[in-house]
C-alpha cells in the first residue's frame, strides 16, 4: 500500500465514492475529500498532500481555477495533478494542461487507466 496522501475533488458524492474505492483497489488508502476548489484549498492548509485528483465542472470554485490557484501558491505548486472530468474537448484538455495539470483522464474510467495515469505522474517526480 502507498503512503501517498491523496486528495480527490469532486462536487459529487457519488464520484468521491468511485475515486475512494478505485484507488484502495489499486494501493492506495490515505485519501482526503473535498467538495469543491475551496474547500480543497482549506482542507490543504491543515492536512499534508502528495497528490491531487480533481474535477472540472464544480459550483463555488471550478477545478481550473482550483488548479491555477494550487499552482500560484508557492507551498503547493509543486504537487501533481491530475484531472477527470467529462470534459473531452481537444481545447479543454490543452487549456487544463497550460493551467499546470499533470495529466488528464475523462469519465468513465478503469482503475487501471487511473493506476497507470498516477504512476506515470509519480515517475516524472
Amino acid at each position: 500500500m502507498s503512503d501517498l496522501n491523496i486528495l480527490i475533488v469532486d462536487d459529487s458524492v457519488t464520484m468521491r465514492r468511485i475515486l475512494v474505492n478505485t484507488l484502495g483497489k489499486i494501493g492506495y488508502s490515505n485519501v482526503i475529500e473535498a467538495t469543491d476548489g475551496k474547500d480543497a484549498l482549506a482542507k490543504m492548509y491543515s492536512e499534508k498532500v502528495d497528490f491531487i485528483i480533481t474535477d472540472w465542472n464544480m459550483p463555488e470554485m471550478s477545478g481550473l481555477e482550483f488548479v491555477q490557484s494550487v499552482r500560484g501558491d508557492e507551498y503547493f505548486k509543486n504537487i501533481p495533478i491530475l484531472m477527470v472530468t467529462t470534459r473531452s474537448l481537444k481545447d479543454d484538455i490543452i487549456t487544463a494542461l497550460k493551467a499546470g495539470i499533470n495529466n488528464y483522464v475523462v469519465k468513465p474510467f478503469t482503475p487501471e487507466v487511473l493506476d497507470k495515469k498516477i504512476k506515470e505522474i509519480l515517475s516524472k517526480k
